[in-house]
């Protein structure tokens, strides 16, 4: 490959690092996008697609307010796309039901909303509890017993491939050069400025600034700049069924169902380490619940399940970083890629073409999880 010097370089072309490098491209920069390849731990491949609100923040205010700024970005975020590529992402903005099967789950779950509600103050923070036969009206279906939903106005969902494919496709329509094959193993910081990258000793690029967006990649490329990531794998299971007739309007926290009518059944977390296979005692709690929830999906077939390992942090809220020692070399690792998508494409690209990370968000910072020793 002809040696060549970017503006800007992403390692990792996930949903992450796509949506860093289709934001760049549309700001008019020089780009590269490097990828592995699919021999890569892809945490799309566990993503329920959700563009979600509700529920999201607890402990730290400023991650609700930054989930729905992004989701509320959504609409305009997807239509450029859209446009640009003549790509249906399949994004439906209709409002999400977070459904809680029994009284203690729902009184539970209220509590942390009221607490979401009172920390939002003046903001506000908008949710509604629907029970009985209006959330049949809205969830045809629904299990009699199950105890009730919050509806949130801003949750979403969309189809994570077709974004992640729009996403690469729309950064290439704005000039970006996309590296395939290439696992990145050396960032060597250049003298005056930038940095040069090698994978298994052959250059691949030289850039200006550096974002890692590598996923679970990231930690031992962090450190070759100054920049710690603490990030751990968390393994999520999922079910497909086969098309059915029913119809869910809405999305919910455990069941969505795409626009070739198929359901998608999820939400389990565990702590496996890379361990990337599917279980059966999980995959009988998930259609359990799921059945529980929707008694009509019983009768149908299950067409796949797979097992995925998401990015997690200690606290469960994103990580942005910026290497002191370095200037100009980024770090960016959540669990929320497709929520985040459109404030990681717009806002967070502008922050590193400016080259440093605004004190309003430097709360995502590792440095919170530094032991204090002070009294």
């Amino acid at each position: 490959m002809t040696k060549k010097y970017f503006d800007v370089a992403v390692i990792g072309g996930g949903l992450l690092g796509s949506s860093f490098a289709y934001g760049f491209g549309q700001a008019g920069l020089s780009v590269a996008l490097i990828d592995e390849g699919d021999n890569a731990i892809r945490t799309a491949r566990g993503n329920f697609g959700l563009v979600w609100v509700q529920g999201k923040g607890e402990g730290m205010r400023e991650y609700a307010r930054w989930s729905r700024k992004s989701a509320d970005d959504w609409g305009n975020f997807s239509a450029q796309l859209s446009e640009l590529t003549d790509h249906d992402l399949g994004y439906h903005q209709s409002g999400g039901f977070n459904i809680s099967l029994d009284e203690a789950e729902l009184q539970q779950y209220l509590r942390m909303l009221e607490g979401l509600k009172a920390d939002a103050g003046e903001e506000g923070y908008e949710y509604e509890l629907v029970q009985g036969r209006t959330l049949a009206k809205y969830l045809p279906g629904i299990g009699e017993d199950v105890a009730g939903a919050t509806y949130c106005p801003h949750d979403g969902h969309v189809n994570p491939l077709y974004l992640l494919r729009a996403l690469q496709e729309g950064f290439r329509k704005h000039g970006g050069c996309y590296l395939p094959l290439s696992s990145i193993d050396q960032i060597q910081p250049l003298k005056s400025s930038g940095f040069e990258l090698s994978s298994e000793g052959r250059q691949v690029a030289s850039c200006e600034r550096l974002v890692i967006a590598a996923g679970h990649g990231s930690v031992g490329l962090g450190q070759q700049v100054g920049i710690r990531i603490p990030i751990y794998p968390e393994q999520g299971q999922i079910i497909v069924t086969e098309r059915s007739t029913e119809q869910l309007a809405y999305p919910t926290n455990m069941i969505r169902q795409t626009d070739e009518g198929t359901f998608m059944l999820g939400a389990s977390a565990r702590d496996v380490g890379f361990n990337s296979e599917t279980t059966t005692d999980t995959l009988q709690d998930i259609v359990r619940r799921c059945a529980s929830a929707f008694p009509h999906l019983r009768s149908l077939r299950i067409q796949r399940n797979w097992a995925a390992l998401r990015i997690m942090t200690p606290d469960g809220f994103p990580v942005y970083s910026q290497s002191e020692e370095f200037p100009g070399a980024f770090a960016f690792s959540c669990h929320s890629g497709v929520t985040l998508a459109a404030v990681h494409a717009q806002d967070v690209c502008r922050w590193v073409v400016d080259g440093k990370i605004p004190t309003d968000y430097r709360c995502f910072g590792p440095e919170r999880f530094d032991v204090s020793t002070a009294n």
